[in-house]
């Protein structure tokens, strides 16, 4: 896990665990995905910070990034 992140992992006693990035701890616990998902965006927005969703075997199915993006996109007026 990155630092300055969040992730969305599997919790090995079941449900769902957000971690910040480096952390051996969670953050938060939650019986469903889709309410760490929520959680994870709420804290990652706040932060400023990318945030990682884990599928069930570990895996990144998908990154949002909430933090500065170094290729904004462009703007042709």
């Amino acid at each position: 896990m990155t630092k300055k992140s969040q992730h969305v992992v599997p919790n090995p006693e079941g449900g769902w665990s957000v971690m910040k990035g480096g952390s051996g701890r969670a953050t938060k616990r939650f019986d469903t995905q889709q309410e760490a998902i929520s959680y994870g965006r709420k804290v990652s927005k706040n932060q400023g910070v990318d945030l990682y969703i884990h599928r069930r075997d570990g895996m990144v199915r998908q990154r949002d990034s909430y933090g500065n993006d170094p290729l904004p996109l462009c703007d042709n007026k």
